[in-house]
């Protein structure tokens, strides 16, 4: 069954493309028509390609891996914001700062200073600061937080990147492919989508079209991170069984070597009676 269908997309307006004279060729194979000078996409294109991008994203959470969320457009910021947190997953709703991927050290670095500086405000010592110095610290403490808050817990490279408009996106794209890494994304009859490799066409503008996407996406990294979730419990229970069937295979073990001791030692006390009532016979 699909994530989502023909008329849901229809009523989100997904369907809506761009002015035709603001087309990108590239983007033909996903229009369905021309009507009043715009582009209209082909849902049934649409449905497909989430459902293609919808698996390979919900394997990505099973396995663990970490996707990044990007949509810094007005309409779209809040949305993906809610729904990434919502599955636990990064993302950048806020400008993207360039060398975020291809010189994600330096990005760490920025996130371990938040980081020293909540330890400071727990601990005391920002509490012997200068009145200027808190001022400060607090005043870096809250741009690092707008700009790089929500990928606090990214230690390493996201496995892929969701992006909405990848036109507007442009520089997260190109980090990424420069990587290798995967990119799906939300692409109007305006975009490029030869640099993506999970094309959603979509109206990326409408605020009703960019929810239904993303929630159907989320919805299928969530339902991978309960498979995950679930593995594990098994798994655990299958390690806490192991040891109690060695238990039982030992003392199985055990009870039928006592079992053949107290065989032999009757054997024993059988055979010596027997030479015993010979010698009295003799």
């Amino acid at each position: 069954m699909s994530r989502v269908n023909f008329d849901q997309l229809l009523e989100a307006g997904v369907h809506f493309g761009h002015l035709k004279r603001k087309w990108n060729p590239a983007m033909a194979p996903y229009i369905f028509m021309e009507r009043n000078g715009i582009h209209i996409i082909d849902l049934h294109k649409t449905v497909a390609k989430v459902d293609e991008a919808a698996e390979v994203m919900k394997n990505l959470a099973k396995s663990g891996k970490k996707i990044l969320f990007v949509a810094t457009k007005k309409q779209a910021k809040q949305i993906v914001a809610d729904k990434a947190t919502s599955v636990g997953m990064p993302f950048v709703i806020e400008r993207w700062p360039g060398g975020m991927l291809t010189n994600f050290p330096t990005i760490r670095k920025a996130i371990k200073k938040m980081t020293t500086i909540d330890k400071m405000t727990k601990d005391g010592t920002f509490d012997n600061l200068s009145k200027r110095e808190k001022l400060q610290i607090t005043r870096q403490r809250a741009k690092l937080e707008k700009m790089l808050g929500s990928i606090i817990d990214l230690t390493r490279l996201p496995s892929a990147l969701f992006v909405v408009d990848v036109m507007k996106e442009h520089i997260a794209v190109r980090e990424a492919n420069r990587l290798g890494i995967p990119v799906f994304g939300m692409v109007d009859t305006n975009s490029d989508p030869n640099s993506i490799d999970f094309v959603i066409p979509a109206n990326d503008d409408a605020t009703k079209s960019v929810e239904v996407i993303v929630g159907a996406v989320c919805e299928a990294i969530n339902e991978g991170l309960q498979e995950r979730k679930a593995e594990k419990i098994d798994s655990e229970a299958a390690e806490e069984a192991t040891p109690r069937r060695e238990r039982k295979a030992k003392a199985t073990v055990k009870k039928e070597r006592t079992k053949k001791e107290d065989d032999d030692a009757l054997n024993a006390n059988v055979l010596d009676k027997v030479a015993k009532d010979i010698e009295i016979g003799e």
